[in-house]
């Protein structure tokens, strides 16, 4: 685990060479045919020599949940352990980790006679009026949400409407969680100084913008029956290289918001971990952190 341009696939490609490691991908932008620099996805000659599970597996114009993510990675890691390997789960989309290690609350499916609802109301109104009727009937998500969110603020509005409940009290009164046939063990890349972070998130946007950044998002654009309200649309860089195509701002306003987003995505991402339980923190040296994983790991039962 760790936050955005920190090493965590450094180091699990490391770890493959050296152990009977498989790696599964915990990455809701990874998920996503087509976005491939953006989302940061291992190159060709990195799959080659450490296949990443769970990668290309959705079109941009489907939406992946936290819920498809559990089921596909509990199939996923006993299918490695079937062939007498070790799961190694990578990547920094914490609510993933999340809902693996504590199940999901069981929740409605989506109505889209509901949906369409509230998407005349925030067509009429603006996504400002669907936060305010969510303040009303579920205060601490709309805490949570922010007004400019419109898939989580649909979600949670379509959620009260179709139970009568709002989604916090959903999530209180009890969710899907199983044993698992399994231990889990959480190690993360911390970054000692965040100013040091910040510099390779800048580093790394730089390079992803020479790889051809834009290009990747033109080729999505184009497609045109895709939209910035689409999970992998609204994905960090995605957005603001979408909004620059659309005329929104300019080529130096969009990358201004593109690292702005990229660091409040890392400092939410280090808060999840600064909460995480039985987390082992590993150093910024790469050869004793693969010696400290290769410790814990294969020392343990799987």
């Amino acid at each position: 685990m760790g936050p955005t341009a920190s090493g965590k696939t450094s180091i699990a490609v490391e770890l493959v060479q050296q152990a009977p490691f498989e790696i599964i991908s915990v990455d809701s932008a990874q998920v996503y045919r087509g976005l491939n620099i953006g989302s940061g996805k291992p190159s060709a000659d990195v799959l080659a020599k450490a296949p990443h599970r769970l990668i290309d597996i959705r079109d941009p114009g489907d939406a992946y949940s936290a819920a498809d993510f559990r089921h596909d990675v509990l199939n996923e890691i006993a299918d490695i352990q079937s062939n007498g390997n070790t799961p190694l789960l990578v990547g920094g989309t914490m609510l993933y980790f999340k809902a693996l290690r504590d199940g999901l609350a069981a929740m409605p499916a989506a109505n889209e006679k509901v949906r369409h609802k509230i998407l005349d109301l925030a067509n009429k109104e603006g996504w400002q009026a669907v936060h305010n009727r969510l303040a009303e009937v579920d205060p601490e998500s709309a805490a949570r949400i922010h007004p400019n969110d419109p898939q989580r603020l649909q979600r949670a509005l379509e959620v009260y409407e179709l139970t009568g409940k709002s989604m916090t009290t959903l999530h209180k009164e009890g969710n899907s969680k199983q044993d698992l046939p399994f231990d889990l063990h959480f190690i993360a890349t911390f970054p000692s100084q965040r100013a040091e972070l910040h510099k390779k998130i800048s580093m790394r946007f730089k390079q992803m913008l020479e790889q051809g950044f834009v290009k990747e998002v033109k080729e999505l654009y184009d497609r045109g029956d895709l939209n910035p309200s689409l999970p992998a649309i609204r994905a960090v860089g995605y957005r603001q290289i979408w909004d620059f195509l659309e005329g929104t701002y300019n080529h130096d306003v969009m990358q201004e918001k593109a690292l702005a987003a990229t660091r409040q995505l890392a400092k939410r991402q280090l808060t999840w971990l600064r909460s995480w339980p039985d987390l082992q923190i590993l150093d910024n040296e790469m050869s004793k952190n693969v010696e400290h994983c290769l410790k814990i790991m294969v020392s343990t039962p799987k």
